[in-house]
C-alpha cells in the first residue's frame, strides 16, 4: 500500500514541542498536512515559525470535547480529510512521592490529560476516519505503563490505561481500515531531560541495556512508520522504544 503522504492530514496533540513537534517536522517533510493541538499558544507560535504558516494550530484543552471537536472539524473542512491522529499530549503530575501521599486533584489532572485527552481526540476524529474507511491512530504511552515507576503512580496508572484503551480500540475498529496502536518509551532526550542534572539522567538510563536515552528523532521515525499506510496489519499493539528494557 502506498503512503501518499501528500494526500494525508495529521493531527498531533502536544504538538508545540518535544515528541509532537519532532514528529510533525518529519511528517511535513514527507508532504503531510499538519494540525497541532497544544494548551500553550506561545509554543504553538514557535512551532509554526519552524514548520511554516500553512500549519494549523489550536490552543485548547485536549480533555475538552467541545474544543477538540471544533479544532478537528476546522481541520477537516480546510484539508478535506483527517487521516492520522498522534496523541503526544501528556503530563507526569507530582512525582517522587508514595501512593498514600498523592493528591487526588493532581491524580485526576494527570488522568484528564493522559487518558481522557486521548479518548476525547479519538472520539472527535473517528467519524471522519470511518467515513473514509481509513485512519491511523497512535497513542503515546510509556515504560511506566508496563512496569510501573515507583514515585509516579498517577503517571504509571494513566499510561497503563492508555495501553489498555489502545488494545480495545484496535480490536473494535479492526475491520474498518483504521488501525490504533501505541508506543511505550523509556527516557527520550528532550529539553526537559537536558535540563536535569547528569546524575539524574544516569539514574534514569541505568536500567536501559543501551545505556542511553532515546532521541526525539528516533521517536519520530518509529511514529512515522506506525502511522504509515504500509503499516496495515498491526493494530492494538504496543511498540517498544526502550533501548531493550522491555521486550514484551
Amino acid at each position: 500500500m502506498e503512503n501518499n503522504w501528500n494526500l494525508k492530514t495529521a493531527i498531533i496533540t502536544g504538538g508545540g514541542g518535544g515528541l509532537g513537534l519532532a514528529t510533525a517536522k518529519k511528517l511535513k517533510k514527507l508532504g503531510t498536512k499538519i494540525a497541532l493541538l497544544d494548551n500553550r499558544q506561545e509554543v504553538l507560535d514557535k512551532a509554526k515559525k519552524q514548520l511554516g504558516d500553512e500549519v494549523l494550530t489550536y490552543e485548547l484543552d485536549v480533555a475538552n470535547l467541545s474544543q477538540v471537536n471544533q479544532a478537528v472539524q476546522d481541520t477537516a473542512s480546510r484539508h478535506k480529510s483527517v487521516d492520522i491522529l498522534i496523541n503526544c499530549a501528556g503530563i507526569t503530575g507530582t512525582t517522587n512521592i508514595k501512593s498514600h501521599e498523592v493528591d487526588l486533584d493532581d491524580f485526576e489532572r494527570v488522568w484528564a490529560v493522559n487518558v481522557k485527552g486521548s479518548l476525547t481526540t479519538f472520539k472527535a476524529v473517528i467519524p471522519f476516519m470511518l467515513e473514509q474507511n481509513y485512519g491511523r491512530v497512535l497513542n503515546v504511552a510509556s515504560i511506566a505503563g508496563k512496569e510501573g515507576n515507583a514515585g509516579m503512580v498517577s503517571y504509571s496508572a494513566s499510561k497503563a490505561a492508555v495501553i489498555g484503551m489502545t488494545k480495545s480500540q484496535g480490536k473494535e475498529y479492526a475491520e474498518t481500515g483504521i488501525t490504533v496502536n501505541c508506543i511505550a518509551m523509556a527516557v527520550i532526550r528532550t529539553e526537559i531531560v537536558d535540563a536535569l542534572p547528569d546524575k539524574q539522567v544516569r539514574y534514569m538510563t541505568e536500567k536501559i541495556p543501551m545505556k542511553r536515552c532515546g532521541t526525539v528523532d528516533e521517536f519520530a521515525s518509529a511514529a512515522t512508520f506506525i502511522v504509515s499506510a504500509e503499516n496495515s496489519f498491526s493494530t492494538g499493539f504496543t511498540y517498544d522504544l526502550t533501548g531493550g528494557r522491555t521486550v514484551y
